[in-house]
């Protein structure tokens, strides 16, 4: 009886033993199918953080060297500066332009209203003397600087009776209306019944086309003539002899006495002409003489 005791107690240990085998194998089948991360675990409690490509590249408040500071206000480029006036224009303006450089030594002539080469190359010699960019335009930087050196034109500043001094009138511009033109002078005098009522600078033909002299009249008078011989603009022309006429001329008020007409009387204040051509009627006395 004892063995048999004995027996069962060796049996009933064997099943234990083997009923905890069972269970560790158990055990570890369940844990095995867990996926295992490959790097080294984290310390426990310490919160998981993100892969290094998704965090900030700089810290909290700080901006990382690469990124691109926000431009400032003051470093903001200033306009460039506006074009007022430039070769071509012709207005009242530009006249005051002129005026304004001839009472500061950069304009040698009468204003005409016209900004020509010669303008434009005294509006080069003011900018030069004052470190300015010597364009030859009148932009808003000059006229402003321009504005302050000098003072407001008078009305004989703008329009003077001519550079050049009015020459004595021929005897034969003492009567009558007479448009009495000295090439002496080189000046225009508008007269009636011997007095002058508006003066202005001309200038005639050259050698090999030299302006008629003598008494003639004005025998047709074309506001926007243009010539059929050299198909130039002839504005305001009041023809006297032939082909040849009193008339404004662009060349003239931009270059002055450097050039000359083809025989006809030029003028270069297009204001004034304007004005004479207003009053000029045809069949009125022209007088050309030395």
């Amino acid at each position: 009886m004892r063995r048999v005791r004995d027996g069962s107690r060796t049996g009933r240990a064997r099943a234990a033993a083997a009923a905890a085998v069972g269970v560790v194998l158990l055990a570890a089948l369940t844990t095995g199918c867990k996926a295992t991360p490959t790097g080294p675990a984290a310390p426990p409690g310490a919160a998981a953080s993100a892969p290094d490509d998704a965090k900030p590249s700089g810290s909290a408040g700080v901006p990382s060297p690469s990124a691109t500071p926000p431009a400032s206000p003051s470093a903001r480029p200033s306009p460039r500066p506006r074009t007022l006036m430039s070769v071509g224009d012709r207005s009242r303006r530009v006249r005051e332009l002129q005026a304004r450089l001839r009472q500061i030594g950069h304009f040698d002539r009468s204003p005409t209203g016209y900004y020509g080469t010669a303008t434009a190359a005294s509006v080069r010699s003011f900018q030069g003397k004052r470190e300015l960019p010597r364009t030859g335009r009148t932009d808003t930087v000059t006229w402003r600087r321009l504005l302050a050196m000098t003072r407001k034109p008078t009305a004989k500043e703008l329009d003077p009776p001519a550079v050049k001094p009015v020459a004595r009138p021929d005897a034969r511009c003492m009567t009558g209306r007479v448009l009495c033109i000295s090439k002496n002078s080189r000046t225009l005098s508008w007269m009636i019944d011997g007095r002058v009522v508006s003066a202005m600078d001309v200038r005639f033909g050259s050698q090999y086309t030299p302006t008629r002299e003598g008494t003639f009249s004005v025998y047709w008078k074309s506001r926007h003539h243009v010539s059929t011989l050299y198909d130039t603009p002839m504005p305001y022309a009041m023809f006297f002899s032939g082909g040849q006429a009193v008339h404004y001329s662009s060349d003239f008020a931009a270059r002055g006495y450097s050039g000359a007409s083809h025989g006809c009387v030029n003028v270069r204040d297009e204001g004034k002409i304007a004005s004479l051509f207003a009053q000029v009627k045809n069949g009125d006395k022209v007088v050309v003489y030395w």
